[in-house]
C-alpha cells in the first residue's frame, strides 16, 4: 500500500496547487471584466473531492483493506492518465481556466489540445479519477459514492456552464436580412463559412 499512500500524497498536494493556480486565473479573468455564474454549487464541489481524498484514507483504514495487485495496478496507471489528461486541459485553456465558472464574454471558445475531439475533456477526467483513485486502494464504497454524487454535480455544473457561454456569446446579427436581397445572400455566405459551436470546457472542476 505503499504506492498508494505516496499517489493520495500527490494528489493532495495537485489539488491545492490546481486551487493556487484557480484563484490567480479567477482574478486576472474578473478584472478583465469576465462574468461569474453558479458560485452556489462551488462548495458543494470543494466538498465532494475532500470527502474523495478522505474516503481514500479513511476506507482502507478501517475497512483493513489490502493492495490487490490485479485491481490496483490498473487502476494506478489509469489514475495518472486521467491526470495527465485534466493538466493537458489546464495548459489548453491558460489562464481561462479555473475551478469555477467565469467566462469572457465575446471571447473565442478554446478549440486546442484535447477540446480539438469533444467538449468536456476536463469533467472526463474527473469522472474517471473519481472511480479509479480509490480502486487502487480497493475503496469500492467511496469510489461507488463519488462516481453517484459526482454525477448529479456535474450535470447541474455542465447546464449552468452552457448558460454562461450561451449568454455571454457575441450576437453576430442585430437584424434578420431579407432573403434575396445582396445583404440577405452575403448573410447567408458568412453564415455557411462561419465556425460553428465548438468544443466548451471552462474546466471548472477540481
Amino acid at each position: 500500500m505503499v504506492s498508494y499512500w505516496a499517489l493520495l500524497a500527490v494528489i493532495a498536494c495537485e489539488r491545492v496547487a490546481e486551487l493556487a493556480v484557480s484563484a490567480r486565473h479567477a482574478r486576472a479573468l474578473l478584472g478583465r471584466g469576465g462574468a461569474e455564474y453558479g458560485f452556489s454549487h462551488f462548495p458543494a464541489m470543494i466538498a465532494l473531492h475532500v470527502a474523495l481524498i478522505a474516503g481514500c484514507v479513511l476506507e482502507p483504514l478501517g475497512g483493513h483493506r489490502a493492495f490487490i495487485p490485479a485491481l490496483g495496478w490498473p487502476m494506478l496507471a489509469v489514475t495518472v492518465l486521467a491526470n495527465a489528461l485534466r493538466w493537458w486541459c489546464i495548459a489548453s485553456l491558460g489562464e481561462r481556466w479555473t475551478a469555477r465558472v467565469i467566462v469572457l464574454p465575446g471571447a473565442p471558445l478554446v478549440r486546442s489540445g484535447p477540446y480539438r475531439w469533444f467538449s468536456h475533456p476536463n469533467y472526463a477526467a474527473v469522472v474517471v479519477e473519481g472511480f479509479a483513485l480509490p480502486l487502487t486502494g480497493s475503496a469500492w464504497i467511496t469510489a461507488t459514492a463519488f462516481t453517484v454524487l459526482n454525477a448529479a454535480l456535474l450535470t447541474v455544473r455542465i447546464r449552468c456552464e452552457a448558460g454562461a457561454l450561451a449568454a455571454a456569446a457575441p450576437v453576430r446579427h442585430l437584424a434578420m436580412p431579407v432573403r434575396g436581397t445582396a445583404r440577405g445572400r452575403a448573410a447567408a455566405q458568412g453564415r455557411a463559412s462561419a465556425p460553428g459551436p465548438g468544443p466548451a470546457d471552462s474546466g471548472a472542476a477540481l
